[in-house]
């Protein structure tokens, strides 16, 4: 089917001199919305805490502490326990049995403290805190590491 006369030089499909089109474009586009999404995403099972709050709650409260950064580093004062944040599964016999207990988890950064609260939602574990810029954090607010 040919176009009429009057619409044959006025074409949607054809691109302005110097656009590039196609398919490549749009997909990079979309990979991008989408992967830039997921970035910033925090899990519904994982809450964040600032080293502020979580010195106040560690002087009012006894809170269950977990280092989960590698290779091991200095510790915040009343750490509990250290756990590579790979390893939560091995370390088992290690967690509190009542899996609703609080369970305040902290790294260097805070990435490895996420993917430590995921392993432990995945056992079962249903409070869960990560220390928001881990110990970097913590440094930086003025409070002591050992």
């Amino acid at each position: 089917m040919s176009k009429p006369d009057w619409l044959a030089d006025r074409s949607c499909a054809r691109p302005s001199p110097g656009v590039r089109t196609g398919r490549p474009l749009w997909a990079a586009a979309i990979f991008a919305l989408a992967l830039s999404a997921c970035g910033f995403q925090k899990p519904d099972y994982v809450k964040t805490i600032g080293p502020l709050e979580l010195s106040r709650l560690m002087q009012n409260q006894d809170i269950f502490l977990v280092d989960v950064h590698i290779p091991e580093q200095r510790h915040i004062k009343g750490t509990d326990l250290f756990i590579p944040y790979n390893e939560i599964e091995k370390y088992q016999n290690k967690l509190p049995q009542d899996k609703n207990l609080a369970i305040y988890i902290y790294c260097k950064a805070g990435p490895m403290g996420n993917a430590a609260a995921r392993s432990l939602h995945e056992l079962g574990y249903r409070n869960l805190t990560n220390l928001e810029g881990g110990a970097e954090a913590w440094k930086k607010a003025g409070l002591a590491i050992e």
